[in-house]
């Protein structure tokens, strides 16, 4: 697919609201910018990141999505974030399975202090989609028709 420099995908983002989250407000503080497309779902843990949570973000219209997580071997809940790790794995595969580029998913782990990182991460996301170009699930409006209604007695 060719590169549409007038898309702007929209991502969701499922980040822990320790490591990763602090992360993106860190990128805040340090007045490190990073796209406004970008929209943060702040979980307890990223290993309450279901494969229906990731799935249904794809259902209404994210273009990709990301989990932001804790450093591996630093999740504030044990192993939250590599049991999230293989659910990704297993998305990426029901993604491939249905059509869908499962580059479209990813997974990054953070520390609070990656403020620069994090939008770095957003940034790649960003452009990896683009040139993915839009979600495959969403319709262009103009396919969308209007039901008529039906005509009464």
């Amino acid at each position: 697919m060719t590169k549409d420099p007038n898309f702007n995908p929209e991502i969701t983002v499922f980040s822990c609201i320790y490591c990763a989250y602090m992360a993106a407000d860190t990128a805040g503080s340090l007045r490190q910018e990073y796209p406004a497309n970008i929209k943060i779902i702040r979980l307890p843990c990223t290993g309450k990141t279901d494969t229906r949570y990731i799935l249904e973000a794809f259902e209404k219209g994210a273009d990709g999505v990301y989990i932001a997580a804790c450093s591996l071997g630093n999740c504030h809940h044990e192993r939250g974030n590599e049991r999230c790790k293989a659910r990704v794995e297993r998305t990426k595969e029901i993604l491939k399975d249905i059509g869908i580029e499962p580059e479209r998913l990813d997974m990054f782990f953070l520390s609070g202090a990656m403020g620069a990182t994090f939008a770095h991460i957003a940034f790649q996301m960003t452009e990896r989609i683009r040139e993915l170009g839009p979600n495959p699930l969403k319709f262009p409006r103009e396919e969308v028709h209007q039901i008529e209604p039906l005509p009464s007695k």
